[in-house]
């Protein structure tokens, strides 16, 4: 009986080795997933934005786009985002709040807040490639064009006889050369088109448009129908510009402007072309 009683109780202890053992590797086992839950959570928590964002509204082709970006980034950025929204590539978007956005500016320093809208002009690859071919009459004007245009404009008989006819408008604006400004928030006037009439531009921003004013009508043209801006000084009045904006395929569909103040050049430029040009 002895013997069977240190048999039962040698297994009862043994019983209870085993049991504390298991429950010290439960015990170890826990704290090893909550350390290693604690990392996981830690690693999620850092891959989580907490940059500050703003909510606005992206305007493109009269369509409404709610975007919500964080307030820090470039407007290279935001082209970037926009081009999966609307299908407009990045290189072919103009930004427009407030004027013309630079790719380098972020939202901050444009002052974007929430609830702003931000207009967004620009044409998809399927509206370039929808862009009519030039007439047989355009191509051979063009070439013409361009076997003449190793002389200056200004010397150019067709451009030279205007200069000579009508001379600087009385109301020219005062001609800055070697200078670069911001568009003024009036229209630019005192300047001239081929038949001497007194020519002003108005950009209409809101409404993508760009329109030529004479004394006879207002033409409003969409920014986005211009294919190119074309100028080059006036030899001996370098503060002025001859500029030609290129209304069909071809560069003989330009419509002249005479005397437009050479500070204003680059930005009339960049407001109707953006920093890109396909023609």
């Amino acid at each position: 009986m002895a013997s069977e009683e240190n048999e039962i109780s040698k297994t009862v202890q043994d019983i209870e080795v085993e049991t504390t053992d298991l429950q010290n590797k439960e015990l170890e086992n826990k704290e090893k997933s909550e350390d290693t839950g604690d990392v996981t959570t830690n690693e999620c928590d850092s891959s989580i934005d907490t940059r500050q964002k703003v909510d606005f509204k992206v305007i493109f082709n009269k369509q409404k786009y709610d975007v919500t970006f964080p307030i820090d980034e470039t407007i290279a950025k935001l082209k970037s985002h926009i081009e999966t929204l609307t299908g407009v590539p990045s290189a072919m978007q103009k930004i427009m709040f407030k004027g013309l956005a630079k790719d380098e500016s972020t939202l901050n320093d444009l002052k974007v807040t929430n609830g702003a809208k931000v207009m967004v002009v620009g044409s998809t690859l399927n509206d370039v490639l929808s862009v009519s071919k030039p007439s047989e009459k355009e191509i051979k004007e063009a070439a013409k064009s361009e076997t003449s245009s190793k002389e200056p404009l200004s010397k150019l008989k067709e451009h030279k006889k205007v200069l000579d006819k009508y001379g600087k408008p009385d109301d020219a604006l005062p001609g800055l050369k070697n200078v670069k400004e911001p568009l003024p928030p009036t229209p630019v006037a005192g300047m001239c088109n081929k038949s001497g009439g007194k020519v002003r531009l108005t950009f209409k921003l809101e409404l993508d448009q760009v329109w030529i004013g004479t004394k006879e009508r207002t033409e409003k043209l969409p920014m986005n129908s211009i294919k190119a801006v074309h100028s080059e000084a006036i030899v001996g009045h370098e503060g002025y510009h001859i500029l030609g904006i290129q209304l069909g395929p071809t560069e003989a569909s330009n419509y002249w402007i005479y005397w437009v103040p050479a500070q204003y050049v680059d930005a009339i430029k960049d407001t109707i072309l953006g920093k890109w040009q396909l023609f």
